[in-house]
């Protein structure tokens, strides 16, 4: 698993303790960001048992700060900004096995708006952004294992690019088996589409690696993607 996914089972693991739960929902809950005074009262704690579970809410992504004075207070002898805390931006969300359908509507969005001003046709659009998806996914892993990398090397180094978007690879002599499809519930029903979008992600990847001595191809079977990379004859 990822460092990545570690981080997300962290950070929701976080609102399993009752009282950090119901400051997060208190503090999303409200339009403005809130002190911890303001925190304490709504849940109905005491402040200084607020002011650490608000900080472990900050320290896991949940909450993020800001520090501002109130309204009509400024200048010499106005005192310490107060502490503020707000819902963070930031989306969490764990599934496992893991999936990464931000990556699948990514690729779609854009092809859907390459389609509509270039007068395409949205399979042909997505065709082109997911090989160059790839392409970039193929560069990021080369650069990571260096020009002139050894072959184990460079298969470590796309077992990381693809592990981190949650393809589970496993590599073996003859290439690299991708254990996980993160558009699984997608392929259930758009298998075509899917396996067609992760074939053209993959053969992008071989191209943007250079010679790398690898292909990809569909080879579809039950608890895996139906695309693996292959080690050339």
């Amino acid at each position: 698993m990822s460092d990545d996914l570690d981080a997300r089972i962290a950070g929701l693991a976080a609102l399993g303790e009752p009282i950090r739960r119901a400051l997060y929902r208190f503090v999303a809950a409200q339009s403005e960001p809130v002190n911890r005074d303001q925190a304490a009262e709504g849940v109905g704690i005491p402040r200084h048992t607020a002011k650490f579970h608000l900080d472990k809410l900050v320290d896991d992504g949940l909450l993020a700060v800001e520090f501002s004075r109130p309204a009509g207070r400024g200048g010499p002898g106005a005192g310490r900004p107060a502490k503020l805390y707000r819902r963070s931006g930031r989306e969490l969300s764990v599934s496992l096995p893991e999936r990464d359908y931000q990556l699948a509507g990514g690729l779609l969005a854009r092809a859907i708006t390459d389609a509509e001003r270039d007068g395409v046709p949205v399979g042909d659009a997505l065709h082109k952004v997911a090989r160059e998806t790839g392409r970039s996914l193929g560069a990021e892993a080369r650069e990571r294992a260096g020009t002139r990398a050894s072959r184990s090397t460079l298969l470590e180094a796309i077992s990381e690019i693809l592990g981190k978007r949650g393809y589970e690879p496993h590599v073996d002599k003859t290439g690299i088996t991708l254990g996980n499809c993160p558009f699984h519930a997608l392929s259930q029903e758009y298998t075509d589409l899917v396996c067609g979008m992760n074939l053209d992600l993959m053969e992008g990847l071989v191209e943007g690696l250079g010679h790398s001595n690898l292909e990809g191809l569909l080879d579809p079977a039950p608890g895996r993607c139906c695309v693996r990379l292959q080690k050339m004859a």
